[in-house]
């Protein structure tokens, strides 16, 4: 069901990819049994929130943005970010469900303070910063030393995926084996609620007491 070296893969394939095609097109998630296509897919589009996030954050570093444009940036922002936690959670929510028809996770085993969603996510940014790291790597109008320092950054940031893939696969591996569990904690983020966000509910009320 969970394999870190797949999902690498797929990270590594998708960016790739998606950086040819044209601007909001989205290829599917690789073949194979249906339960396993699923869940790639499912891999694949939380991966592809990433990576819509880190292209519109660019825009808002862009030195001639307006403020018009860094409102509307900002609220894409909001909303791509909520997406990517939403499907983090869910990703969370299929492998519990898989576990659950096995008699699984062991609920007296030590708990695990991440999830495998969490990490997933987490690998999903790293694949991003390794590409992006790996152009800069080998840019040819670059400054004196830039390719030397990106290349550097690019061992570093491939050695933390490793590591932290290798991690991955041992939570997984110990949950089936009962003697490692994890949980969907829900992120419970506010600033996307009306309800709890003062910066949102004081403007309403202000408005509705004119």
């Amino acid at each position: 069901m969970l394999s870190a070296t797949e999902i690498v893969d797929l990270h590594d394939q998708r960016t790739s990819a998606w950086h040819q095609l044209p601007e909001g097109t989205e290829e599917p998630a690789s073949s194979g049994s249906q339960t396993a296509a699923g869940w790639l897919a499912l891999v694949a589009r939380q991966h592809r929130a990433n990576f819509d996030l880190w292209h519109i954050e660019d825009e808002a570093r862009a030195p001639d943005a307006t403020e018009a444009e860094l409102a509307r940036v900002k609220r894409s922002v909001d909303q791509t970010n909520q997406l990517r936690n939403d499907l983090a959670e869910e990703l969370d929510q299929v492998l519990l469900h898989w576990l659950e028809a096995r008699g699984l996770p062991n609920q007296e085993a030590p708990l695990h303070s991440e999830s495998p969603g969490l990490i997933i996510d987490r690998l999903s940014i790293l694949a991003l910063k390794i590409y992006h790291t790996r152009e800069e790597a080998r840019r040819i109008d670059a400054p004196e030393g830039h390719a030397a320092r990106n290349r550097q950054r690019l061992a570093n940031l491939e050695e933390q995926r490793a590591d932290l893939a290798g991690c991955l696969d041992a939570l997984w591996s110990e949950t089936l084996a009962g003697t490692r569990r994890f949980k969907l904690h829900r992120q419970l983020k506010m600033y996307n609620d009306p309800s709890l966000n003062p910066a949102v509910y004081r403007k309403l009320v202000n408005e509705e007491t004119r």
